[in-house]
Parts: C-alpha cells; structure tokens; sequence
C-alpha cells in the first residue's frame, strides 16, 4: 500500500490536485471538473473514489478560502440554493453506487456529458439577468448542482451559471459559490462515508493531497495569474471539452459490449 500511494499515477494525481485547486481560488470554481475530468481521462482512479476525493478536498479548499470573506456573502441565494442542493445531492450518491456497480460505461458517458458541460458553462458567461433572481431559480440551480455533486462531485456548473447571471460583485458570486460547494462537500463526505466510499486507500490519498491544495489555495489568494480570466476560462473550456469528449467516445462502445 505505502508503494502504491507513492506511484507515478498518485503524483500524477497530486499535480492535477494542485491545479484544480488554484483554478478553483482565483476564479471560484473549476476543482471538481479538473480533477475528476483530468483523473478520469488519465485513468488515475475509479470514479467513486475520485468524487468522494474532490468532496474532501473541496471541503479543505473552502475552509482555507473562506476566512475574512464572509461578509461579502449572498445569504438569500445561498438559502434557497442550499434548500435544493442537499436532498439532491443526497440522491446523486444513491445513484453513482448504482450505476458504478450496475451500468458503469453509462456513468462514464454521464460523467463526460458533465464535463462537457462544465467546459461549456465556464466558457459562455451567462447574460446577467433582469435585477435580482427571484428564490425559484437559486432552488432549482440548487437542485441540479445537488445532483451533479452527488454523482460526480461537480456542483459546480448549474450554480456557476446561476450566479455569474446576477448584478452581485465578483467577490460575492466567488465566495458565495466557494461557501455553497463547502456544504456540498460537507454534505457529500458525510453520505459517502455512510455509503462506504471513503475506504482506507481514499483516506490516505486525501490525506497526500490536502497538504497540497492547503497550499494551491494559498497561493491562488497570494498570487494570482496575470492573465485574465477570459483568457483562464478559454483553457478550462478547450481542456474540459477534449477529455469530456473523450470519455464519452470511450464509454459509447462499452455500451454496446
């Protein structure tokens, strides 16, 4: 086990890590869908053990991000966005140990829509909408990111869209959606781990790559890139695309066999 842990394909899940999380301190999101979309493309690790992961570093990622930033919170969005994330995401865990055990190219196929998706939502700003959203919308985003967290660990891209369509600073949509995911990956750790997903090899990788998204995060809020974020949402979305794209094409044959 000690060897294992210490393998190439671990580095190599330790640098994506990293990577994940700096994207996700300097513009909000991105860690779920670089991690999970970069690991599964590369083979690193099953599915499950990825999500319940990138839940556990999330988590770590948000407590490290959110002090002295809560002031500049939304709370009517994060409410109402909570009230239909939770059940949801609740119900996402239930259906990935399904499929993982049942269907498990369908949840490859899934998994690359997701990040498809993700990729897509991170490139096309939403137009901002008509003054303030009403509760409805944050509930629904809510739900639909519930879902995505539980089955994937990527509450990112309903919310993302939601947010980024409201007149609120850019400090509020950043830590606002950084204080949503932390209940998302709260919630989600507490499910995986009753479901049985967090085993001993799960633990000791997060335990590996906590230190190194401690430190990701903190150099994301000390140094951030001198490149604009369209410029750093044009990456995500053309890296995203290719290795959703990808699992997708591996995953449609499986279906079929």
């Amino acid at each position: 086990m000690g060897a294992e842990l210490f393998s190439l394909p671990v580095l190599a899940l330790l640098g994506v890590v990293a990577a994940g999380t700096y994207f996700q301190t300097v513009t909000g999101f991105g860690l779920g869908m670089i991690v999970m979309g970069v690991a599964s493309g590369l083979g690193l690790a099953p599915v499950p053990a990825l999500a319940a992961l990138v839940s556990l570093l999330s988590l770590a990622n948000c407590l490290v991000a959110l002090p002295g930033a809560l002031h500049h919170l939304d709370w009517r969005a994060i409410r109402a966005a909570s009230i239909g994330l939770l059940p949801a995401m609740a119900a996402g865990v239930l259906l990935l140990g399904y499929l993982d055990q049942a269907y498990a190219p369908l949840l490859k196929l899934l998994l690359g829509a997701a990040i498809v998706y993700g990729g897509v939502s991170i490139l096309l700003q939403a137009p901002p909408g008509p003054g303030a959203a009403d509760k409805r919308s944050f509930f629904i985003s809510g739900v639909c990111g519930g879902l995505f967290s539980g089955l994937f660990s990527l509450a990112g891209p309903p919310l993302v869209y939601q947010f980024y369509r409201q007149e609120m600073s850019l400090k509020t949509i950043r830590y606002s959606l950084i204080f949503l995911f932390a209940i998302s990956a709260g919630g989600r750790s507490l499910m995986a781990g009753s479901q049985g997903q967090l085993d001993a090899k799960v633990l000791l990788l997060c335990m590996l790559a906590l230190p190194v998204g401690v430190l990701a995060t903190m150099a994301g809020k000390r140094y951030p890139p001198p490149i604009a974020q369209r410029g750093m949402r044009r990456i995500a979305f053309a890296v995203l695309t290719l290795i959703g794209l990808s699992l997708m094409a591996a995953a449609v044959p499986q279906l079929f066999t």
